[in-house]
């Protein structure tokens, strides 16, 4: 297991922020699978991480990736929410996974949120997946005000990126990549019979792109729920099938494509009676289509991380756009942790300026009964003037002290013998 230490650049009660999964770089498609969370599955981690006291937690869950990022004492308190609600083990998770620890972690959350981590570079779906992510951990109570923060400038950073470069350009999703993988290795790809099985996101998106760039006229669609399949079918005058003639569909089709979202194979060997070559692209996580289909001599099978090696003519020209995202990361993750920063140094600041008032009271006490004429009205404008003044001078070190910036911190505690429980 890979774990980047960052340097600590807040303190808080509630422990360090983690960003702890796995992804297409390290776990093939089936570990992958393993660590798929549904969405009962997420709800019950959130549940069980707010009666384990975790402050905030949020998760990701794509077909490319699996991904909590909340605060806790230890990772393994998130990596053990991770493996108790999904078929992964710990011992899975150690040979892929990645942890990365608060600045780290930061910076691991901006690129996943821009797609510059994305198994397609430029992938933009993704942002909207953890927008969806942030949103059920609000409603659950489980999004502090630092996770909020980050979050919005995560989705500032993305939103810029899509406006001011041109990193979307071409094929940024899995479903253009499966239609532009049909067009480059079917021949006559208008004139074949297409089947689409399963409509959610990514089906949707795959039968845009299908009729958009392969002038079939011969897509079908099957899905559990006709009703759905007939939505989609009435927007772009498709057949739909029953569900029950998925056998005989398949038997006809020339191309299948899979994009349900079952945690169970959907397509397997029993289901193929044919007579002609049929590939098949499966576009699920985890895996719906049976590897025993590959037994039959007429079956091609494709899952989606062989997709994602598909290049465009555009994808040097995305790449080329990578320094400018960088450079709108760094620009408003550099505000982010200045908020940051500043907030990890306001209870010690609160401190200082506590204790300078309790100073000043006892000297304004003490001359009140020395002096008769003693103006207590103009000593307490004043003194006022200079504990803000000493407080500013204070921050303002703090702010620029950058690595030293906790030692200064820690300097000011001892020497003004501040509570050690106004520590930040």
């Amino acid at each position: 297991m890979k774990v980047t230490n960052g340097k600590r650049h807040f303190s808080s009660e509630e422990g360090n922020f983690y960003a702890i999964g796995l992804n297409y770089k390290k776990a093939d498609a089936e570990i992958r699978g393993h660590f798929s969370i549904s969405e009962s599955a997420q709800k019950a981690i959130l549940t069980s991480a707010k009666a384990e006291g975790i402050s905030s937690l949020s998760l990701l869950s794509t077909c490319n990736r699996t991904e909590l990022y909340g605060f806790a004492e230890h990772p393994f308190q998130l990596i053990k929410l991770l493996c108790e609600h999904t078929n992964g083990t710990v011992e899975e998770f150690e040979k892929v996974a990645y942890i990365h620890k608060n600045k780290e972690a930061v910076s691991h959350l901006f690129k996943v949120g821009t797609g510059l981590d994305s198994q397609i570079l430029g992938d933009f779906e993704i942002i909207s997946q953890l927008r969806i992510g942030f949103k059920r951990s609000k409603k659950m109570g489980l999004l502090n005000a630092y996770t909020e923060r980050l979050a919005n400038a995560v989705i500032q950073a993305s939103k810029r990126i899509k406006n001011y470069t041109e990193i979307s350009t071409g094929a940024t999703s899995v479903s253009f990549a499966a239609v532009q993988y049909i067009m480059a290795r079917v021949p006559y790809v208008s004139e074949k019979n297409i089947l689409l099985f399963g409509i959610g996101k990514i089906g949707r998106n795959t039968c845009e792109n299908l009729i958009k760039h392969t002038k079939n006229e011969h897509i079908t669609l099957v899905n559990r729920t006709k009703v759905k399949a007939e939505e989609i079918a009435g927007k772009f005058n498709l057949v739909v099938k029953d569900y029950a003639d998925i056998q005989s569909e398949i038997a006809q089709t020339d191309i299948l494509i899979v994009a349900t979202g079952a945690q169970q194979p959907t397509i397997s060997k029993e289901l193929l009676y044919l007579k002609k070559p049929l590939l098949i692209l499966d576009l699920s996580i985890p895996k719906n289509v049976s590897e025993n289909v590959k037994e039959h001599e007429h079956v091609t099978l494709i899952h989606l991380d062989e997709l994602s090696k598909v290049t465009d003519a555009t994808l040097a020209h995305r790449q080329s756009q990578i320094p400018l995202a960088q450079t709108i990361i760094a620009e408003i993750s550099a505000e982010f942790n200045t908020w940051s920063q500043n907030r990890s140094f306001a209870p010690t600041l609160k401190a200082l300026k506590s204790k300078l008032s309790e100073i000043k009271a006892g000297e304004i006490d003490n001359q009140r009964r020395k002096l008769t004429d003693f103006n207590e009205e103009q000593a307490e404008i004043l003194t006022n003037r200079i504990i803000q003044k000493i407080t500013t001078q204070f921050a303002n070190h703090l702010k620029g002290a950058n690595g030293s910036a906790h030692e200064s911190a820690e300097l000011i505690r001892k020497v003004f013998q501040l509570n050690n429980s106004e520590n930040e």
